[in-house]
């Protein structure tokens, strides 16, 4: 794909927002990632300050609502799928789309999920959306194959991300350069394979050594390479898989003790590459019953290719063991060009029909054959082509200090950052004729959408840690001012001589929020926080922000191996804010947004885990876990809109992809050299339109119970065998009726492979 964005692009601003506070209550997903742990005295951890991850002593001192997934949960199931990850974590909600993670939607107690636009996605404490602010609609994700830890962040600790506040933010740890105490190279080497040609292969190495007296030198690279040939079959014959390759290298220099003052440098650079033959046509119930794995063959041509770029540098200087600085700048570059069925007519007609129509509206049954290939039409397909990039820089300093038998530990932060959506997309026309498509006209590019969306933003932060003995109040204030740009040029002009139009919006907006705990003993543990949520209309929208209050109070408990948290929040939105994409289904001009006026949220989340093998007596560890999540959600008014996934709303109604009721449980068994672990995970049914009652059959996402299991064998030293079942049971189930019709979850799929580590 050939980049229009200009290489002189330069980061420009100065100090930003950095991040990451870190909880877990359950010690079966409280796991420390490779490479954080305390390093030796004088060495300096170049993201401490930036990614603040610690014990599970010390997460679950946190004022607010964090769930940690580290490095060893994550390899029980080597998941390559974030949206498997994100099960373990309470308050999370998931909308599959393709059953292979490639496009996931994700929402954070009843934000709303599509294409994460209402949380916060990070990797490495760097916004990841290829526009955040412009375009927060994510078609880009870090991959979640070669990351070493998930942090989930909710509640009054989320205002120290931006933009959004509303629900919460996901952050990636990338793998860590390798810290050896004697100074060797280590790494890792992992290959699975499987059903539907599936081939994933995962690899990194690197270390630590000496470069003079005063300074070490790190060095890793890795990558990550998946394919599969899918699980879907295409009418009349087409591809249904993917692949994606994604290269991680990074560059790290550090002080050594006694050299004077503490610094430290990181240089990484990420590039990935993805094509996968994915299309937002569905089925029909009754198609979905009769074969749930079928693709109507007017699907046949649909292909996405998305290429990504992220360059980061960071520098960390302590200037005396309470005082540290840490500054990254960043730049990244997404390219996607998703070539897919837009709509379809009968030959000659004058107008389209959009395919979520066809599939949903039993009047079109003609339509709907067209799309199966048994009767002659005409398709149109879009070139979604768009072209984003981010660039920024952020530091955060922290300080700590006492004042009388109180200790404050002082963050500070700012951060510049822009970002711009470039659509130059066009609709190409084919014939259907007897099951095969011919193309008969060519768009022009930038004939169907011209159009930039950008956006420039300062983002400031501070935040007061307050001990005072068994009491720690964190109060914090989050500050965003957002200029936002819409340029539209004529669908003729695809050298983009002159704007036909130029739409700027701008929001200024305070956040506060302060959380507390309070150590009632050893064992127990209460909690409450209070914070604003927000989340940024779109470039040129005429819409309000999205605002709402959210609060959440709770408990801990923790006694040797045993741990246990209960929070329950509720977020009362005094606007609630729709954006129509054709991911949620169209029928609405893209990008147009809806105020969908007051909305309550409401629930409980539980986490528990402990280790049961000195309780059973069997000389072997038996790790459990279980995570528990009830949320009710429900409209304050009545209004009509043209937000398909709204439609015509009643006073309480509930909210669409929100099911009421999520369970996930984890058993393990281990001995020295072998380990098995079984994962189950409970989805109650949900409604894929805004109602209450009966959910009608074309609107029912089912309820499912899902299980995982995986097996381990160290044959030798640094040489396992792994064995994987995704979906034991081979349950078969819909996952959204988004974008056009239903969608199915990824059936039974056997794994095997080796890892080696050295």
């Amino acid at each position: 794909m050939t980049s229009r964005l200009s290489t002189a692009r330069l980061l420009r601003g100065c100090s930003g927002l950095a991040l990451a506070t870190v909880l877990m209550a359950a010690p079966a997903l409280a796991q420390e990632p490779a490479g954080t742990a305390q390093p030796e005295e004088g060495k300096v951890h170049i993201l401490k300050g930036l990614l603040v991850t610690s014990t599970a002593e010390e997460t679950a001192e946190v004022a607010g609502a964090v769930t940690f997934i580290g490095k060893e949960e994550l390899e029980k199931f080597s998941y390559s799928d974030i949206n498997r990850v994100l099960r373990l974590a309470p308050g999370v909600q998931i909308q599959e789309e393709d059953g292979q993670g490639l496009r996931p939607n994700i929402g954070i107690r009843g934000s709303g999920n599509d294409r994460n636009s209402k949380i916060v996605v990070m990797e490495d404490g760097v916004l990841m959306a290829p526009a955040p602010y412009a375009a927060p609609a994510a078609y880009y994700f870090p991959h979640a194959g070669r990351m070493e830890a998930v942090e989930i962040t909710k509640g009054a600790a989320a205002i120290k991300y931006g933009p959004s506040t509303v629900g919460g933010a996901i952050n990636l740890f990338s793998t860590a350069i390798p810290d050896n105490e004697d100074g060797s190279l280590s790494g890792s080497l992992k290959v699975l394979g499987g059903e539907d040609a599936t081939l994933r292969v995962h690899g990194h190495a690197g270390g630590w050594m000496p470069l003079s007296e005063a300074w070490d030198v790190g060095i890793l690279l890795e990558t990550l390479q998946n394919r599969s040939d899918g699980f879907k079959t295409v009418d009349g014959g087409g591809d249904a898989g993917f692949y994606l390759q994604d290269y991680v290298g990074k560059l790290a220099f550090r002080s050594k003790a006694g050299s004077g003052l503490r610094q430290a440098f990181e240089f990484k650079v990420q590039v990935s590459d993805e094509n996968s033959d994915e299309t937002y046509l569905g089925l029909t119930p009754a198609d979905f019953a009769a074969n749930p794995y079928r693709r109507y063959a007017a699907s046949r041509l649909d292909e996405m290719n998305v290429d990504h770029k992220t360059f980061q540098a960071t520098h960390r200087v302590d200037f005396d063991n309470d005082t540290a600085l840490t500054t990254t700048a960043y730049y990244t570059e997404t390219a996607r060009a998703w070539y897919k069925i837009n709509d379809v007519r009968q030959t000659g007609a004058p107008g389209w029909t959009s395919i979520s129509n066809a599939v949903g509206d039993p009047a079109n049954g003609t339509e709907r054959d067209i799309l199966r290939g048994v009767a002659d039409g005409e398709i149109r397909i879009r070139n979604n082509n768009r072209e984003y990039y981010t660039a920024g820089i952020q530091s955060v300093l922290g300080t700590t200090f006492l004042t009388g038998d109180i200790a404050h530990f002082v963050e500070v932060s700012a951060r510049y950052h822009q970002d711009e959506e470039d659509r130059f997309q066009n609709d190409d026309i084919y014939a259907m004729t007897g099951g095969q498509l011919t193309l008969t006209t060519a768009g022009a590019p930038g004939s169907q959408t011209n159009r930039v969306g950008d956006a420039k933003a300062w983002a400031f932060f501070a935040r007061d840690t307050i001990d005072w003995g068994n009491l720690t109040v964190v109060p914090g204030l989050r500050y965003e001012t957002i200029k936002l740009r819409r340029t539209d040029y004529a669908l003729n002009d695809p050298g983009r001589t002159t704007p036909t139009s130029v739409r700027e919006n701008s929001v200024d907006v305070l956040i506060p929020g302060i959380g507390a705990t309070y150590n009632l003993t050893d064992e127990w543990q209460i909690l409450a926080g209070v914070h604003r949520g927000f989340a940024a209309p779109g470039p040129g929208s005429t819409s309000d922000a999205e605002k709402s209050v959210n609060y959440e109070a709770g408990f801990r408990y923790g006694a040797g191996a045993f741990a246990f948290e209960a929070i329950g929040f509720f977020n009362d939105y005094s606007n609630l804010l729709g954006t129509c994409t054709a991911s949620t289904g169209g029928g609405c001009t893209i990008g147009a947004q809806f105020d969908g006026g007051e909305v309550d949220v409401k629930g409980l989340e539980i986490a528990a885990g402990t280790d049961a093998g000195d309780l059973l007596g069997l000389g072997l560890r038996v790790p459990l876990a279980a995570a528990y999540t009830y949320t009710t959600t429900e409209f304050q008014t009545n209004f009509a809109s043209g937000f398909g996934p709204w439609g015509t709303v009643t006073a309480g109604d509930e909210l669409p992809y929100v099911p009421e009721h999520m369970l996930t449980l984890s058993a393990g068994l281990e001995g020295e050299v072998w380990r098995t672990n079984l994962l189950v995970s409970y989805v109650d049914e949900t409604r894929a339109v805004a109602g209450t009652g009966a959910i009608p059959d074309d609107e029912l996402i089912n309820e499912r119970v899902i299980f995982d299991l995986s097996a381990e064998y160290d044959v030798a030293p640094g040489v396992t065998l792994i064995g994987i079942v995704e979906n034991l049971t081979d349950e078969v189930y819909n996952v959204s009726f988004d974008p056009a019709g239903a969608r199915p979850g990824k059936p039974r799929t056997i794994l095997g492979g080796v890892r080696f580590s050295f």
